[in-house]
C-alpha cells in the first residue's frame, strides 16, 4: 500500500449537504466557518479528514433527495446538514449515519429529535431560533415605521414547513402592536414578485422574512421589490441587509457553523448523537442599513441604532 493510500485510510470521512448554492458567497463564508471550527479541534482536510460536499439550493428542489441518497451511500462517519429540508431528506435515507445540523427550526415539531436534552436518534445539532423571535422582528418594524398596520409574512411552506411555529408565537404580540400579520405563501421567484406587488397595493404595509432557504436564495429580488414599493422590511439573516435590505435581527450563521463543528468533532471521537443535547445559537446580530432607510423616507430611531451591531451607510 502506498503512503498516500495509507493516509487516505487513516482519514475520517465527513459528508456536507447545504440548502444554498455552491457559488453563493454567504454559503461559502458559512462553510469556511465550519472548517475553521474543525481545524480548531485538530481536523484538517487532506490530513486526517476528507469532506464530500453537495449543494441543493431551494430553486432546484429535485436535487436535495438525490444528494441525500448519494451522501448516505458513501457511508461517511458523520454528515453535516444545513436547513430543515436538507435534514428531512437525509432522515428519509438513514436512521444510522450520524447527522449534525445547523439552522434547523423546530427540530421536535419537524420529527428530527425526541427532545432538546435527549435527541434520542441519529440527529442532533444547533437549532436556529426560539419562536418568540417573531416578536422581535415585529417590534423592530413598528419602531422604525410607527404607522405600520399590516405585515406580510413571506415564506415558502415547502422549504419552511415550520412556518406556523413562528406564526403562532407572533399572534399575541401582533395584536398588541396592532399589526395584521398576513401569511404570504410563495414557491418561487415569480410567486414572490406577484405576492409582494399585490400586497403593496394597500398602504401602511411592511415585510417580515423568516428563515427560509427559498427567500434567502431570492434575496436580491425581494430587496429590489421592497425598494420599488417602498416597503419597510425586517429580515432574519444579514445577507438581505448587505444586499440593500432595511434591517435584520438574527443568528450569525458563520459562527453557528463553527459551533456545529464541535459536535462533528465529538462524534468523530466516539460520542453518539442521541446523547448530545441540541444546542441553541449563541451569537445574534442586529444590522441596520441607513442608506436604505433614507431611501424609504424613514428615520432610524436612536434606540435601534444603539442596539445595532452593524450599521451600513
Amino acid at each position: 500500500m502506498t503512503l498516500r493510500a495509507q493516509q487516505r485510510d487513516q482519514q475520517r470521512y465527513i459528508g456536507v449537504l447545504t440548502g444554498l448554492a455552491e457559488e453563493d458567497l454567504e454559503n461559502q463564508a458559512r462553510l469556511a466557518g465550519f472548517r475553521q471550527g474543525l481545524e480548531r479541534r485538530g481536523w484538517s482536510e487532506g490530513r486526517n479528514i476528507r469532506i464530500e460536499y453537495r449543494f441543493a439550493p431551494a430553486d432546484r428542489p429535485d436535487q436535495v433527495q438525490l444528494f441525500a441518497k448519494e451522501l448516505v451511500a458513501l457511508r461517511p462517519d458523520v454528515i453535516f446538514a444545513h436547513s430543515t429540508p436538507v435534514v428531512a431528506a437525509l432522515q428519509r435515507e438513514t436512521r444510522a449515519v450520524p447527522i449534525v445540523f445547523a439552522a434547523v427550526d423546530d427540530p421536535i415539531g419537524s420529527g428530527f429529535i425526541a427532545s432538546l436534552p435527549q435527541p434520542g436518534g441519529n440527529i442532533t445539532g444547533v437549532m436556529l431560533y426560539e419562536p418568540s423571535v417573531t416578536g422581535k422582528w415585529l417590534s423592530m418594524l413598528k419602531e422604525i415605521a410607527p404607522e405600520l398596520a399590516r405585515a406580510a409574512f413571506v415564506v415558502n411552506p415547502t422549504t419552511a414547513t415550520f412556518y406556523n411555529y413562528y406564526l403562532r408565537a407572533a399572534e399575541p404580540l401582533s395584536r398588541s402592536l396592532r399589526i395584521d400579520l398576513i401569511p404570504t405563501l410563495v414557491a418561487n421567484a415569480a410567486e414572490i414578485e406577484r405576492a409582494i406587488e399585490n400586497f403593496a397595493g394597500a398602504p401602511t404595509g411592511g415585510l417580515v422574512l423568516p428563515p427560509d432557504v427559498t427567500t434567502t436564495t431570492h434575496r436580491d429580488l425581494i430587496v429590489a421589490l421592497a425598494a420599488r414599493h417602498r416597503l419597510p422590511a425586517v429580515y432574519s439573516v444579514r445577507p438581505f441587509v448587505v444586499a440593500g435590505g432595511l434591517m435584520c435581527y438574527g443568528v450569525d450563521f458563520t459562527d453557528m457553523f463553527r459551533q456545529a463543528a464541535s459536535y462533528v468533532d465529538r462524534i468523530l471521537k466516539g460520542d453518539k448523537p442521541a446523547d448530545l443535547p441540541v444546542q441553541a445559537a449563541t451569537k445574534f446580530e442586529t444590522v441596520v442599513n441607513i442608506k436604505t432607510a433614507k431611501t424609504l423616507g424613514l428615520t432610524v430611531p436612536p434606540g435601534l441604532l444603539v442596539a445595532a451591531d452593524e450599521v451600513i451607510e
